[in-house]
């Protein structure tokens, strides 16, 4: 199974014989509550989850997104009607970095069939898909989380591994090379760590690039042969939508789901600025 799946092909098992619990985790980095735009039209039958309070601890030394205690998240997913055996497909808006960290929390607690719709809400429009302002009531599912199924690193791993693998860092590359940083405390990025830019694994239309281009991406990044890999970005979002592209390519990837929020916060890890070393 793919990690990620067209709308025609979210389609056809909407109307096949194990219908996917869906999800909208629509969400805006620093931007409004999406629960309206949810409340005005989603797919029919999806569940609103909201990343900054089902998705997310409380913000603090862990950084912005911090994970959420699993049991409350398992009861999130539960209420959104997730058993065990029920496949599950994610969406958002379009741009896959919500969608990406939903999809990354069911992996990494045990569920073995989470897809994300790619191009989200935009592309189920796009090929016909109808919207719908009825509010669902799913049946309470049975799904219990299992954390450890996904790669997790804590900040000395990730910075262990900058040395010893390949450590991605999925923001932007002015937030990388420390030109500009508009939120955390510090610009640049954790020694060693190699600028990834979550931006270029899609295409302008917001889906992702064909695997053998992301394979051929992260190859050139220097995922090769059994180097361990793993992501960061700002606070474990775009982090999550750079590690489903890897599996897309077929690259399995830890996350730093702390990521440079966490990491800029402590005046004592070392910060690099600039472009990487040659």
């Amino acid at each position: 199974m793919t990690a990620i799946l067209s709308a025609s092909e979210l389609m056809s098992a909407l109307a096949g014989p194990r219908p996917p619990v869906l999800l909208d985790i629509r969400w805006q980095l620093g931007g409004p509550d999406q629960r309206p735009a949810y409340e005005a039209g989603h797919i029919p039958g999806a569940v609103y989850v909201d990343l900054e309070r089902e998705l997310a601890g409380p913000a603090g030394s862990g950084g912005r997104h911090p994970l959420p205690d699993p049991e409350a998240f398992g009861a999130v997913m539960r209420r959104a009607g997730v058993s065990a055996d029920t496949p599950v497909v994610v969406y958002d808006g379009g741009l896959g970095w919500a969608a990406a960290r939903a999809w990354w929390l069911l992996r990494w607690t045990g569920h073995a069939e989470v897809r994300v719709l790619d191009g989200g809400l935009a592309a189920w429009t796009a090929a016909g898909g109808a919207v719908s302002a009825d509010a669902p009531s799913p049946v309470e599912g049975d799904f219990k989380p299992a954390p450890g199924a996904m790669g997790l690193l804590d900040a000395d791993e990730a910075a262990a591994l900058a040395r010893s693998g390949l450590l991605l860092d999925a923001r932007a590359g002015e937030r990388y090379r420390g030109e500009v940083e508009p939120i955390d405390r510090v610009g640049g990025h954790i020694p060693g760590a190699v600028s990834a830019p979550t931006s270029e694994n899609v295409g302008p239309d917001g889906r992702f690039l064909p695997a053998d281009a992301l394979r051929a991406r992260f190859t050139e990044l220097g995922a090769t042969g059994d180097t361990r890999v793993a992501v960061y970005c700002g606070s474990g979002v775009s982090g999550a939508h750079e590690v489903l592209a890897l599996d897309v390519a077929g690259v399995p990837a830890a996350l730093y789901a702390g990521s440079w929020s966490e990491w800029s916060s402590n005046p004592a890890r070392p910060v690099a600025t600039g472009p990487l070393p040659q």
